[in-house]
């Protein structure tokens, strides 16, 4: 995926140089954050500011092209956080390192991404 220069650094600075998805800031990341397609071009996604999210490398490449995920308490499909659409702090919260879900889209999330995985912690 090219993403045009001007456009990166508007999604860096929308996002305070943080992945969008587990809050890491670039600067304590051992790879550049990547421009993510929030909703995959395969799935009609556009490369545009609000189709588009800063992510970590782990972030990005745990999300793949997923939208969704089954949640394990529901066992229902539900949609994965959205950047764009959705406020990070009614989904998570942050205990010290641990980032806790709040809500079905925040277990979703935080186990597809593996974010509180101990060596990410």
């Amino acid at each position: 995926m090219y993403v045009l220069d001007k456009l990166r650094r508007e999604l860096r600075a929308l996002a305070r140089q943080r992945c969008e998805y587990c809050l890491l800031d670039e600067r304590y990341a051992g790879k550049p954050h990547e421009p993510d397609h929030i909703c995959a071009e395969k799935h009609g996604g556009e490369t545009s500011l609000n189709i588009l999210c800063l992510s970590c490398f782990d972030c990005n490449s745990r999300k793949g092209s997923d939208l969704c995920s089954v949640d394990p308490q529901t066992v229902e499909i539900v949609p994965l956080f959205h950047p764009r659409q959705h406020t990070w702090s009614e989904h998570f919260q942050l205990n010290r390192a641990v980032i806790e879900p709040l809500t079905s889209t925040g277990r979703v999330t935080s186990r597809l991404l593996d974010i509180n995985n101990p060596e990410r912690v």
